[in-house]
């Protein structure tokens, strides 16, 4: 019995490990455009577009219909599935999927990263590694509802402009933050994001973000680990690995980089780096 990995369009993952999994796609809104998300507008062009509008985009989390078509086929060819979504504190995918599942006994157990972007990624590649190695359905969830503790997700934000269209800051903050360059430095705890502080400038950023990458335990380097960035360039991602160099010694060949999708580009706005790693 094969065991088939889902996921949500949310997960960054490597085109490697997407090629292995089925991706259930969310939709974007820009004002009254409407886009699937990386069937009709990829990443580079979302951004394009994130910088060109006046309007903040939305999302749209997936019916349970759209997981249900993908359950059956599922179904019919006698697999089981294992559905990993991004935080159900940050859309309502994961409610969704589990509406969808509870036709499918036993053939379809979901989970909930409690995580986005490359934090859902890193962790959907871990259950595909699990899948590779002959573990059952029930058994990998199980897996990755104790793993998903160990993620930790860390970002240097480049801008607080976003913030401030998307209403989570005030227009004074965001005007003093862009004239001390001040960079926020954010994380996924508990599946929702919370600042856990600012710096003035990318250097002093970076080395922020490499101290939390301390705080936590260090890096875990037999499981999967990938760096993220927001924009167009990921020029500002290149300049974080060279400053916290220390942090990759001995282990440059298990970086993997990729461009952050809409959910968190939308809030990040351009510029932003990020790490997603399993704590040592």
């Amino acid at each position: 019995m094969k065991v088939r990995m889902i996921v949500d369009s949310t997960a960054d993952l490597m085109p490697e490990v997407r090629e292995k999994l089925t991706v259930v796609p969310l939709t974007i809104h820009f004002g009254r455009d409407e886009y699937v998300d990386g069937v009709t507008i990829t990443h580079h062009q979302f951004y394009e577009k994130l910088v060109e509008s006046d309007v903040m985009p939305t999302t749209s989390q997936p019916t349970p219909e759209a997981f249900a078509d993908i359950f059956r086929q599922v179904e019919e060819n006698g697999d089981q599935a294992v559905v990993l979504t991004i935080s159900s504190k940050l859309s309502g995918t994961c409610q969704s999927a589990t509406i969808a599942a509870a036709d499918f006994p036993g053939r379809v157990w979901v989970v909930d990263s409690q995580s986005v972007a490359i934090g859902s990624g890193i962790l959907a590649e871990l259950g595909l590694q699990l899948a590779e190695q002959g573990m059952d359905a029930p058994s990998i969830a199980a897996r990755l509802e104790q793993e998903r503790d160990n993620v930790r997700v860390i970002a240097m934000l480049d801008t607080l402009e976003y913030l401030k269209k998307g209403g989570r800051i005030s227009s004074a903050a965001a005007i003093a933050g862009g004239i001390l360059s001040i960079k926020p430095v954010i994380a996924i705890q508990d599946g929702e994001i919370c600042t856990l502080g600012k710096a003035r400038g990318s250097k002093q950023g970076n080395n922020l973000l490499a101290a939390e990458i301390q705080k936590a335990g260090g890096v875990d380097f037999s499981k999967p680990l990938m760096l993220g960035y927001t924009g167009l360039s990921d020029a500002l991602l290149n300049k974080y690995i060279e400053d916290s160099a220390a942090l990759w010694e001995d282990h440059r060949e298990a970086l993997r980089t990729t461009i952050v999708g809409s959910v968190v580009g939308t809030h990040a706005g351009p510029g932003a780096v990020a790490a997603a790693f399993f704590k040592a």
